[in-house]
């Protein structure tokens, strides 16, 4: 009887024990949980754990002056970052919808430290208050994520594109490779393309949009076009180029179109009748591309612009020789944007569509002439662009077979 007490008393002060140790462990896991520091947050460089972080956007009716006064800022200080900053930071660029950030002093006086704000998704300028003034631009850390699409064509490819919420970017990257070697008003349903991309992700969570096509597959009429995207290391003044499988170049002299994401609405046509002259044959020795009021006009070719001006049915034109054989011109401008005896480059803007000189609606007509003989561009042996020198050949060869290997992986929509 006496053992049996004795077991009951010490199974007693075993549980309490247990339940002592339990109850214990669970204060001091619930005493670490409260103690446990908060999250450091980085960012523009800086721990924002260490002040009041105020985030807003710019308002219409916003000035930078208001902004800042409105947080404290003396006048004397806007003053000094709008006059002798001026040249790093430009106060009245200040832009409608842009974030800013304010950080502020977590003590007693809630002073504004610093002033963040965001050109754009990447770059943002800073203004620190805190001792002398300083201001400096400073770009988010950025990282690029492969990654692959393909689609076939139903109308256009930045309809393609859109319908799979990929970016517009990679349809205007994409027409810009295949601008000399594939007709994008011509495109066909049953065309299909495949491309492998980099993505910017900003600050390791934010989207930043396509960086670059490194390699795409074309096939267009049943023909497939190859494009990789190739710069030779340690060359001096290399730029990058797009190269088939082969390493010829993709690249021609001149460009197919003056415009981008446009529709041929007249063809070169000797023949062409016209119901308004009593379908009398007017020949019509231009390409016309429609597009908006606005729409930039691209010179299709390096030269030096020989005329800007405005004369008669041809309206505001720009006229430029591109070398002993050939020349174009782009008439009904809105406006112009180069003068007489600029060099231009391919793809520079030359000037806006408009509605200039004899024309019924919006559209720049294209003019080609070789040997001093206007010509369809769309029926003409166009020169090809520089071939690869045969010293990066090899170079070429080993940054090229992965591509084509991981492009020609990618299913065929």
């Amino acid at each position: 009887m006496r053992f049996k007490k004795t077991q009951n008393l010490f199974l007693g002060l075993l549980l309490g024990l247990i339940v002592l140790m339990v109850s214990c462990g669970e204060d001091k896991d619930s005493s670490a949980a409260a103690q446990e520091p908060d999250p450091i947050i980085e960012e523009y460089g800086m721990i924002l754990n260490d002040f009041e972080v105020v985030r807003d956007t710019v308002m219409t009716g916003d000035t930078f002056g208001g902004i800042l006064s409105n947080h404290g800022v003396s006048q004397a200080k806007i003053y000094e970052v709008a006059t002798t900053f001026r040249e790093v930071f430009d106060v009245r660029k200040i832009g409608v919808g842009r974030p800013y950030v304010l950080l502020k002093s977590k003590d007693s006086l809630n002073q504004t430290q610093l002033f963040v704000y965001e050109k754009n998704r990447i770059e943002y300028a800073v203004i620190d208050f805190r001792d002398s003034l300083k201001v400096y631009h400073e770009k988010k850390p950025i990282r690029l994520v492969e990654k692959t699409a393909s689609g076939v064509i139903t109308s256009s490819l930045s309809e393609t594109l859109s319908s799979q919420e990929l970016s517009p970017y990679l349809a205007e990257a994409m027409s810009d490779i295949y601008a000399w070697t594939i007709n994008f008003f011509q495109l066909q349903k049953g065309d299909y393309f495949k491309i492998v991309y980099d993505e910017r992700v900003i600050s390791d969570s934010i989207p930043g949009g396509v960086a670059q096509i490194k390699a795409a597959y074309f096939s267009h009429k049943g023909e497939p076009f190859y494009a990789f995207r190739f710069m030779p290391e340690n060359e001096p003044g290399a730029v990058p180029d797009f190269y088939d499988e082969e390493s010829n170049n993709l690249r021609r002299a001149f460009l197919k179109a003056p415009v981008k994401f446009s529709r041929i609405s007249s063809r070169y046509n000797l023949k062409r009748r016209i119901a308004h002259y009593g379908y009398k044959v007017r020949p019509h020795k231009g390409t016309d591309f429609a597009a908006p009021v606005g729409t930039p006009i691209i010179a299709t070719a390096d030269g030096i612009v020989t005329k800007a001006e405005r004369r008669g049915g041809n309206g505001i034109y720009v006229k430029i020789r591109h070398n002993a054989t050939y020349e174009t011109q782009y008439l009904h401008m809105k406006k112009y944007k180069v003068k007489k005896g600029q060099r231009v480059r391919q793809g520079d803007v030359i000037g806006w569509v408009g509605m200039t000189g004899n024309t019924s609606g919006p559209h720049v007509c294209y003019r080609f002439w070789k040997n001093g003989r206007q010509v369809d561009p769309f029926k003409t042996d166009l020169p090809k662009a520089e071939p690869m020198p045969g010293k990066f050949k090899t170079e070429f060869t080993q940054l090229m077979l992965p591509l084509k290997d991981q492009l020609d992986c990618i299913p065929s929509p």
